[in-house]
């Protein structure tokens, strides 16, 4: 089934979806709610103030679940309800968060791969009775084949997000009218394997991870660098056959959804501003050579961010993240607020350990370790909260509860859930 074809049937109008209530909040919810009711064109990027006395706590105006992470939940948990007695797979992991995951593992579902896409069970042990549940990032067009091939059927257990598959059809779009296609993203991120397999089915495509690769890309295009050297800098990220005189004339730029959004448009800045200077366009003309392709940025990426630079106006004396120490976006979140004040990377309460130790997690090595005098004042504290795409509400609930029991006068949590419930 073509890219194209699957946005328009998937398209739809915002919803709420059903999540298992474990996940929800009732003070998030209050918040949300709230802050919609008073803000429905979101224009306010200020954080939430939530009063515990010595502490204060300054909560984004935008994190947790996003429309895609929610979309594949309630496809994932109905799937397990709805057929009781099948064997059901996921393909990979649902969304970056491991309590999620676990919880559905729990329910008998088992993991096919791995995130890097290494086989934990042979594909060869699938029939035709089975159910395979395609993950938020998508996957690869060859592994669709690969599946509806052993006549298992993926279309009712696909939880792929629209937004994904947004930048799939503006792929598609901009490959018709003779554009190749630059990927910003992580190379081996799924969902950057996932975009690039569906790019190159139309049109040449390369996968460039950051500004510094953009910038060698960019010098390759005007010959400043050898066509030499290509090959080898961008080995297995380049489509078969490409070419680096005839792929890179005229080009567009998509991204991996999770990516920070700022570097996505810098990137795409940079590589139009080389088209122009190397072929002697102005803006009237640049269309020759490159497409305008800012309508693939993600709404929640770009809000979720946005929110975070909002928080970081507020004086504070740390930042706390929340989220799978494996999820890109969550991992961005982490780096905009490390650039600021200090940051703890958490993945649930478990990890604040108690006012002097908590269990950190570094967002560029996905690993955690224990970390002494992380709060400089055990009496008094202000501190800013936001959490990743695919963190539910109730993890961050209770981060909250569990700063305010580590502050001896601090005020019940259910006063301020009562404040926000009235």
């Amino acid at each position: 089934m073509q890219a194209g074809i699957r946005i328009f049937a998937r398209q739809q109008p915002m919803k709420t979806f059903n999540v298992p209530a474990t996940y929800r909040s009732p003070l998030i919810s209050a918040i949300k709610q709230r802050r919609k009711s008073d803000d429905r064109m979101k224009r306010d990027f200020t954080p939430t103030r939530l009063d515990f006395g010595p502490l204060t706590i300054f909560l984004s105006r935008h994190f947790g679940f996003c429309y895609g992470v929610e979309n594949a939940i309630e496809i994932a948990f109905r799937t397990v309800d709805e057929h009781p007695g099948r064997r059901i797979f996921l393909l990979s992991e649902m969304i970056h968060n491991p309590f999620v995951n676990a919880d559905l593992q729990a329910r008998g579902v088992r993991f096919l791969m791995d995130t890097s896409g290494r086989e934990l069970l042979s594909m060869d042990t699938l029939g035709p009775e089975d159910i395979v549940l395609i993950p938020a990032f998508g996957t690869t067009l060859e592994i669709e084949r690969r599946l509806r091939d052993k006549g298992i059927r993926i279309e009712n257990y696909d939880t792929t997000c629209p937004f994904v598959e947004k930048v799939w059809n503006r792929s598609e779009q901009i490959a018709r009218k003779g554009y190749s296609v630059v990927v910003h993203g992580k190379p081996s991120h799924e969902e950057t394997r996932a975009t690039f397999s569906h790019s190159e089915a139309h049109a040449p495509t390369i996968v460039v991870k950051d500004m510094q690769e953009a910038v060698r890309l960019g010098r390759y295009i005007t010959g400043e660098l050898q066509a030499a050297g290509f090959e080898a800098e961008f080995q297995g990220r380049c489509s078969e056959g490409f070419d680096l005189t005839r792929d890179l004339a005229r080009i567009g730029v998509v991204n991996q959804t999770t990516m920070l959004a700022s570097d996505t448009q810098a990137i795409a800045d940079h590589l139009r501003q080389v088209m122009m200077d190397h072929h002697s366009l102005d803006t009237t003309t640049i269309h020759e050579r490159f497409a305008d392709t800012r309508d693939t940025l993600c709404y929640a990426t770009m809000d979720n961010q946005t929110a975070v630079s909002g928080m970081l106006e507020q004086q504070a004396d740390l930042a706390i993240v929340v989220g799978g120490r494996n999820s890109s976006n969550t991992s961005h979140l982490v780096e905009l607020c490390e650039h600021h004040l200090p940051t703890w990377f958490i993945r649930s309460a478990d990890d604040i350990v108690s006012n002097t130790r908590i269990v950190h997690g570094d967002w560029r090595t996905h690993q955690g370790a224990e970390v002494e005098g992380w709060l400089p004042d055990a009496h008094t504290a202000t501190i800013l909260i936001t959490s990743g795409a695919s963190c539910p509400d109730a993890m961050v609930e209770g981060v909250i509860r569990r700063l305010a029991d580590i502050f001896p006068d601090a005020r019940p949590f259910d006063a301020v859930l009562q404040e926000w419930a009235d």
